[in-house]
């Protein structure tokens, strides 16, 4: 039996239409369910079906075995989602991002994750609404987001707060959600997607500060300048810069959120002196 069921990420909701067999791959998703209400993204899920023959591939990621291929089909935006060769599914979307077809492969949790990610982000980007990779604590009903590349230890920094800083409580490992509100503040949202990490929160708390972090065999941290925060933050925020909409409405959210943002450089070993120098900084 077919059914749709409803999700609000940072109040923006998305409805999933699939068997009912299918939900029950998504407990990440139960703590943002929501009764029915009008969706700004609608996503359909089918069972398998060939990848098309002849499509136009843009852009292609490539992270630990997991690969995600960005294109076009007939004018559509079209995604391809692989894990070590083996076919996860493809997705493909009207040119607003707001509603989507996902195509289930071999790996159909992979998959609907993946596509659940792209299309919020994409659907979103002219809405002052940014998907942040990132980790992300909240203390003192304040969040506190650590930055940077994938291995530069933003987990082991996160959970270091959790083991000395008092009152720390981890909000989401990967995938947090800024938004920028009228009056320009920022709120950060728990989502449906933490990484390796289950933690599925659906909560928010105004943004406190920003964090980059680099490895170093010691522990120093210094505020940057407008230049290099948003630099930094373009760098861990997900869109499709190549398109002008996507690309102007991330510029405008990034703009806001260097003008009213603290954002520090923090180069750190992994100890407790660095999360207690972090803590006390920021």
């Amino acid at each position: 039996m077919t059914t749709t069921r409803y999700y609000n990420v940072a109040r923006h909701v998305m409805a999933l239409t699939a068997e009912d067999d299918i939900f029950a791959l998504l407990d990440n998703c139960r703590p943002f369910e929501v009764v029915p209400s009008e969706p700004l993204i609608s996503i359909v899920i089918r069972d398998k079906a060939p990848l098309p023959d002849v499509w136009t591939e843009e852009w292609r990621q490539e992270e630990e075995g997991d690969e995600i291929a960005c294109g076009h089909v007939d004018g559509y935006p079209l995604f391809v989602f692989r894990t070590r060769g083996k076919m996860a599914g493809w997705l493909t979307c009207d040119s607003d991002y707001h509603s989507a077809t996902l195509t289930l492969g071999e790996l159909p949790k992979l998959a609907i994750d993946n596509a659940m990610m792209i299309v919020y982000a994409l659907a979103t980007a002219e809405m002052n609404t940014l998907l942040f990779h990132a980790s992300v604590v909240c203390r003192e009903g304040k969040a506190y987001m650590f930055l940077g590349p994938s291995g530069t230890g933003k987990s082991t920094h996160t959970r270091l707060w959790l083991r000395y800083i008092e009152g720390s409580r981890l909000l989401n490992d990967d995938n947090p959600v800024v938004r920028i509100e009228n009056d320009g503040r920022a709120e950060v949202y728990g989502s449906p997607w933490s990484g390796k990490t289950p933690c599925y929160v659906n909560e928010h708390y105004p943004l406190g500060s920003i964090v980059r972090l680099k490895q170093a065999p010691y522990n120093a941290i210094r505020p940057m300048s407008p230049v290099e925060a948003y630099a930094t933050m373009a760098s861990s925020v997900s869109g499709k810069r190549w398109e002008k909409s996507i690309a102007d409405g991330l510029h405008r959210a990034l703009n806001s959120l260097t003008a009213t943002t603290r954002l520090w450089q923090m180069e750190c070993l992994p100890d407790e002196a660095a999360a207690k120098m972090t803590s006390g900084t920021i």
